[in-house]
């Protein structure tokens, strides 16, 4: 086997799809990119066919891996924003990398 193959495990593409791969992660990525800051339930709102479990996890999936900034205001009732950090704003190209392909390739 050739030595300057990659291995998988180390494969830069393989990272980006674990962080961004799925059916729900690149469009509640592109909702933030579009609005900059969204409550739950906007973003909710956006995406009626998502349930709330899936948005939950997903959302802090995200936030995990240090792509959206969750913003909890001490209040009644209570306030919750959600935004992309520096590290989700910095896919934007990669998304619309990947929007200009699927479009030339429908």
């Amino acid at each position: 086997m050739d030595q300057n193959l990659m291995n998988v495990d180390e494969c830069p593409v393989k990272y980006t799809l674990s962080v961004i791969g799925g059916k729900w992660k690149p469009i509640i990525v592109y909702h933030l990119s579009a609005a900059g800051v969204m409550r739950y339930g906007e973003i909710r709102k956006s995406m009626p066919t998502i349930t709330h479990k899936m948005l939950s996890t997903q959302l802090k999936e995200l936030e995990a891996d240090g792509l959206v900034l969750r913003t909890e205001y001490p209040q009644v009732p209570p306030k919750v924003e959600y935004q992309l950090k520096e590290k989700g704003l910095s896919l934007m190209p990669v998304f619309t990398a990947m929007g200009a392909w699927g479009t030339a390739n429908r």
